[in-house]
């Protein structure tokens, strides 16, 4: 098992074994380098916590797949890119004036939501690429999702679920509600819902573009809906947790066979917006569950909830032109962690100990080990 060479020191080799030891020390939280940066010039603590927070979009923890992730912004649109670090700072920020647990800020846990509502805010804006005006409101909408996100915490904590991603849901509806298509300084694209009628005469699926937007389907979680980009995001993942990379995939599967069963439009198919709900709502299980044969037919229920849920919300808000972004995999995700069932209650892990699925794994079986020890003495 990786995760457990990974642990083990590695003696002085040959090149091969220090190769991999390096790309061992690159997988999972790379908790040695955030102990390394914490007597660091804050410039670079700051650096860490912002490549932690865009990885936090997709449930990792792990500056490097942050890295690769901005990498994959940057080749979809540069203008896109500063959105989303405008308002990760913005969030994190805020987090820092307010005092929020440093642990916390320093892991990235305030910085996703403000970077999701910067690149939606890019996304749906008509005013098109390098609107400066736009820099405004991405920044108080960054800073107004760490208002949202150190309000619901006490809350959701009583049930120990996680924030996920309220805040980014809350306040991208509520900006695009105010603003609307018209609006003279902030004018955007309507949402247009995925059952709607084809604009064109397309009869027959295309199997290649199907497929592609399989792949997709993990990009548009960032707003990207180009290959390249939404590769690189997909080892991103896999660098962090090959486990959570499957889960990605299976559920942007899922949420794709859904929509065409759905018959969702062609367009929604190839370019993975029928597929990120999905693949969010299966990495959730993934994330918060010790990987077995039950939970993983959890992560494909959720995946199914996930998706059909994101089509009837999607053309429910479609129809007064907003979107459904991510509240299916919200939902879905926060009723996944609220089961009860004793066969599934020992493989749900505390929100505060979630690492990646590979440790989480190995330190289940190490603690099943030992009971079974104690129990044969």
């Amino acid at each position: 098992m990786w995760i457990l060479e990974k642990n083990t020191p590695q003696q002085p080799g040959g090149l091969k074994q220090r190769v991999i030891g390096a790309l061992l020390y690159c997988t999972g939280e790379m908790k040695q380098l955030h102990t390394h940066i914490q007597d660091k010039s804050f410039p670079l603590q700051l650096s860490e916590w912002c490549l932690r927070g865009i990885s936090r979009v997709i449930l990792l923890n792990n500056p490097l797949s942050g890295a690769l992730i901005l990498a994959a912004l940057l080749l979809e649109s540069p203008w896109q890119a500063l959105l989303g670090m405008l308002g990760l700072l913005a969030s994190t920020l805020t987090a820092i004036i307010l005092g929020q647990d440093w642990e916390e800020v320093s892991s990235g846990l305030h910085g996703f939501n403000g970077m999701l509502v910067a690149l939606l805010m890019g996304v749906f804006s008509s005013a098109g690429d390098w609107y400066w005006w736009l820099l405004l409101p991405v920044c108080l909408g960054g800073a107004t999702t760490t208002f949202l996100s150190s309000s619901l915490a006490p809350v959701l904590e009583r049930w120990d679920l996680p924030v996920s991603v309220f805040p980014f849901n809350t306040v991208i509806v509520l900006y695009l509600a105010c603003t609307g298509t018209s609006n003279p300084y902030f004018p955007n694209h309507p949402a247009q819902p995925p059952g709607a009628p084809e604009s064109t005469n397309l009869t027959e699926l295309h199997v290649p573009q199907l497929l592609q937007g399989v792949v997709l389907g993990v990009g548009q979680i960032f707003a990207c809906d180009t290959l390249g980009p939404s590769l690189l995001i997909l080892g991103a993942v896999f660098l962090f947790s090959p486990i959570l990379a499957v889960h990605a995939l299976l559920g942007s599967v899922i949420s794709t066979v859904a929509g065409m069963y759905m018959s969702v439009q062609y367009s929604f198919l190839y370019s993975g917006l029928s597929g990120f709900n999905g693949a969010l709502g299966c990495m959730v299980v993934g994330a918060f569950f010790i990987f077995s044969w039950r939970t993983h037919l959890l992560s494909i229920a959720s995946a199914l909830l996930s998706a059909y849920t994101d089509i009837a919300l999607s053309n429910l808000l479609g129809v007064v032109g907003l979107p459904a972004s991510s509240w299916a995999a919200t939902l879905t995700g926060t009723l996944m962690l609220l089961l009860t069932g004793e066969n599934l209650k020992e493989y749900r892990i505390p929100t505060g100990k979630v690492t990646s699925p590979e440790q989480n794994l190995h330190s289940h079986k190490q603690w099943s080990a030992a009971n079974t020890n104690a129990t044969d003495a």
